[in-house]
């Protein structure tokens, strides 16, 4: 191995890019190995990030990222209730993944890390315990290359991280998403997702449609049964209300990947090591969002690493801080939401209407609106409690649950 490097990343994903900026920016030399030729290439999630949580992280994104702003949800229940949640101003962007993707890259770059692309690590090098580099293939070429930090950022396939001994992710909370671009949606409310929920067309998770400011979509879904492409195509020409909004619509390009829904993996670090992203399954159980809290981890992360550098400390004792902080930071709203995603799951269809029905009754969208956060939903809970009509809902909620319980056929998870 010539040379060393303070941190190598793998992965030049959102996760990874925002890991090597922060370390960057605090003077650590930092290499990101990308195994694509491009970053942002192939697309993955649909984009639609919270802008609170943008301007937590000091994220201020070029015009031509964002695609539309949102204002808020229409949920559809399996019967074909609705439950709509609206605010006055925009909460949420829809982003490009690829130009979003190119944007933290570039930030990476012009604070001094370096990207090697084409660069498929196979293989961390290990010595006396300690995660010293990592075995790179560019092409016919193998070579090593050495570092005191390395951060696996490498996404849900978990590839690396589960020749460490760690473990990784839990296989059986992990659904299959599809996403397809087309390019016209008829009767959408340019400023407003919609969420279609029920086992007929998303088993164990929903779909959606999410309108750019052009008229044209994403429409995609999730599901942990089958083929996400046949949900898909029986989503957009069977379902009685989407299948009017998409009757015009013709696919432009589609993409497919997992979404780990478990909740974080339970040790993010080790000697020489730090976990963070898909890899580390930092995804919000509830509605598979990864990349502000993935990045929030991630940014952790890069400072931790540089911290360890600056000590010349690598041990995991040293490195452990990371998952104390990132856990202070979001380990308690992303234990509450792997529980609700839990309940969720067991949920059916009748119980899944009666609970959106009673939400528009009691009125629910107007206490959500005043106390809710996009990327906290664990302790936005805790405000709520003060509201009786929100009471009332999650007893109901609770209820639904205890008397699903006793169906196994409804259980995963």
């Amino acid at each position: 191995m010539n040379g060393k490097t303070d941190i190598i990343v793998v992965g030049g994903g959102p996760c990874g890019s925002f890991s090597a900026l922060t370390a960057a920016r605090l003077g650590a030399e930092v290499l990101v190995c990308e195994e694509h030729r491009e970053i942002g290439v192939p697309k993955h999630c649909a984009g639609h990030l919270s802008i609170a949580g943008l301007e937590r992280l000091g994220l201020r994104l070029p015009r031509e990222v964002i695609e539309n702003e949102i204002k808020g949800a229409v949920f559809h229940s399996p019967s074909g209730k609705e439950f709509v949640i609206r605010r006055d101003s925009p909460v949420t962007y829809v982003v490009n993944r690829e130009l979003f993707d190119k944007h933290l890259s570039d930030l990476a770059t012009k604070s001094g890390a370096r990207y090697f692309l084409e660069s498929r690590v196979k293989s961390f090098l290990f010595d006396s315990g300690f995660v010293v580099g990592v075995a790179v293939k560019k092409g016919r070429d193998e070579k090593s290359l050495a570092s005191n930090v390395v951060i696996d950022a490498e996404g849900c396939s978990s590839t690396l991280l589960k020749k460490t001994g760690l473990q990784t992710l839990r296989g059986s909370m992990v659904v299959k998403a599809i996403q397809a671009e087309v390019d016209r949606v008829d009767e959408i409310d340019g400023d407003m997702v919609e969420v279609y929920l029920g086992r007929k067309y998303a088993p164990g998770f929903f779909a959606w449609i999410i309108p750019k400011r052009d008229a044209s979509a994403k429409v995609g879904l999730a599901t942990w049964a089958g083929d996400p492409r046949e949900y898909l195509r029986r989503f957009m020409k069977n379902h009685p209300v989407a299948s009017k909004k998409l009757r015009k619509s013709s696919i432009t390009s589609l993409s497919l990947h997992p979404i780990p829904l478990g909740g974080p993996v339970p040790k993010t670090y080790s000697n020489g090591l730090l976990v963070v992203g898909d890899a580390a399954s930092q995804v919000k159980p509830t509605t598979g969002g990864g990349v502000i809290v993935g990045l929030s981890c991630s940014k952790i992360a890069g400072e931790v690493a540089y911290e360890a550098v600056k000590n010349n400390d690598f041990s995991e004792t040293f490195l452990s801080r990371y998952q104390s902080r990132w856990k202070e930071l979001v380990g308690f709203d992303l234990m509450v939401m792997r529980q609700i995603r839990k309940l969720l799951n067991r949920l059916p269809d009748d119980k899944v209407d009666k609970i959106v029905d009673l939400c528009a009754k009691l009125g629910v969208d107007d206490v959500l609106e005043e106390v809710g956060d996009l990327d906290f939903q664990g302790r936005s809970l805790i405000p709520m409690i003060r509201h009786p009509t929100t009471l009332v809902t999650m007893l109901y909620f609770i209820l639904s649950w205890l008397t699903s319980s006793s169906r196994p056929k409804c259980a995963r998870g």
